[in-house]
């Protein structure tokens, strides 16, 4: 038997373990997330209740008949066994479930009232990244990115879900519960990151190899923030003057990078991997696997099997030389 000082020290040491931005029951950052948080507390609660409950009749069932002999035959029968097991047994956990239905109901139609959203960005989901497109009110394209989504801090934004493969889930804790992404199906949800930072996300349905590196970042900033980015976003790529990056710009064009992505302003209009026009101002490589710098850009070009076995992006042999004149391009795509 654990000693209590012992189990306490043993619950302080593991309870760092329940930290993380995949922690919904945590800090929250906007309204959705607020919502689910409450909701899922109220629902742990019930749980300890009923288990706290249970072992403590359990507990005094054991202490009340420890020292009674035993006795051959059938057991006798004891006080109202049968109103604790109808009681505790079918009517109680009934009236428990009913109430915490309808207060799920009540949730979901409070979720589902998305307010009016100046931004609207449609998510298609790939194995195993994200391709994110900001549309204009009437639809229009603004801008094409990936795996990294940039909002307004306080405001409503719509997400219109799709996606290109097998079944995925929109996931960010601090901010949304799921949404699945189905073949054939549209879905729509709705974010608010109530102060500005930075929130983690991840793909919540299991779809394949790489599904535990299929991530998502969403960085909230203010209004004029999020306008400058906008802006800069909607840019097309600057051709290198000269150099080691005009040269990286003749690799990409030349090699197989160009049939799979696209920088806009060049010819490459590749649609089968994620949009290269503004590449080196992500934060993150390949999903949010990797951070985004020149050795881990070298890493994931070069051996990119390795790093995320599965991936779409296939091995292109490149001299040494191509290579380092290929990140020389990607990192100038500011």
């Amino acid at each position: 038997m654990i000693p209590a000082r012992r189990l306490g020290l043993l619950l302080l040491v593991a309870a760092p373990g329940c930290a993380g931005p995949r922690n919904y029951l945590g800090a929250t950052g906007g309204p959705i997330a607020g919502k689910l948080a409450g909701f899922g507390w109220v629902v742990l609660g019930v749980a300890l209740a009923v288990v706290v409950a249970v072992t403590g009749l359990l507990v005094a069932a054991i202490a009340r008949h420890r020292h009674e002999p035993e006795a051959g035959g059938e057991p006798r029968r004891r006080g109202r066994g049968l109103g604790w097991i109808h009681w505790g047994g079918m009517i109680i956990p009934t009236v428990i479930l009913v109430l915490l239905f309808f207060q799920s109901l009540g949730l979901l139609e409070q979720l589902a009232a998305a307010p009016r959203a100046r931004v609207t960005i449609r998510l298609t989901s790939h194995r195993w990244w994200w391709d994110a497109t900001y549309l204009a009110q009437d639809g229009r394209t603004l801008i094409p990115t990936a795996n990294v989504l940039h909002i307004p801090a306080g405001e409503p934004v719509r997400l219109e879900l799709e996606t290109a493969d097998v079944i995925h889930s929109f996931w960010i804790p601090a901010l949304a519960g799921k949404t699945d992404l189905v073949p054939g199906q549209h879905n729509a949800t709705w974010i608010q990151a109530d102060t500005p930072g930075t929130y983690g996300g991840q793909c919540g349905e299991y779809c394949g190899q790489q599904h535990a590196n299929m991530m998502l970042t969403v960085i909230a900033e203010p209004r004029a923030e999020y306008e400058r980015w906008l802006a800069a976003e909607a840019a097309p790529a600057v051709e290198p003057a000269g150099g080691a990056a005009a040269e990286g710009a003749a690799v990409f064009a030349g090699r197989a990078c160009a049939g799979c992505h696209t920088i806009r302003g060049t010819m490459a209009r590749g649609r089968v991997g994620p949009d290269l026009t503004h590449l080196a101002r992500r934060p993150t490589l390949a999903a949010g696997l990797l951070a985004n710098s020149p050795a881990n850009l070298a890493t994931w070009i070069a051996a990119p099997q390795a790093v995320k076995p599965g991936a779409q992006m296939p091995h292109v042999p490149l001299p040494a030389d191509e290579l380092q004149a290929l990140l020389a391009y990607l990192q100038s795509l500011q």
